[in-house]
């Protein structure tokens, strides 16, 4: 298995709720804040290959910052979802954990168990 990256915001409770089980069950993961630390283009580009529903699943579309957008994601092109996400990463579902073949989006616990299998 390739290393797990796990990005996160401290602040968030999904986060640190995700956190807390892979620390218990001794799953070894690389840690990046998603803020200070946003993925780039080619990172998303990578997590986004692993979707089941594109940007769908990965945008927080109840959050403020998606509503303040004022802008119709579907409309816009792949490049443009992918600047506005790396300048704005809180459009992302937070956390979000990848190992370059699965992707968790979210608080997971039964994903979490897959994980590494």
């Amino acid at each position: 298995m390739e290393e797990l990256t796990f990005y996160s915001y401290p602040s968030c409770t999904s986060c640190r709720k995700t956190k807390k089980w892979l620390v218990s069950n001794s799953v070894k993961f690389n840690e990046r804040h998603m803020f200070r630390d946003t993925p780039t283009k080619k990172e998303l580009l990578q997590i986004l290959s692993l979707t089941t529903e594109g940007f769908d699943e990965l945008l927080a579309t109840r959050g403020e910052t998606y509503k303040n957008l004022g802008v119709d994601m579907e409309d816009l092109p792949l490049s443009e979802v992918i600047r506005l996400v790396i300048k704005e990463p809180k459009l992302l579902r937070r956390p979000i954990l990848t190992d370059g073949k699965k992707l968790i989006v979210g608080f997971n616990p039964d994903a979490l168990k897959k994980i590494g299998k």
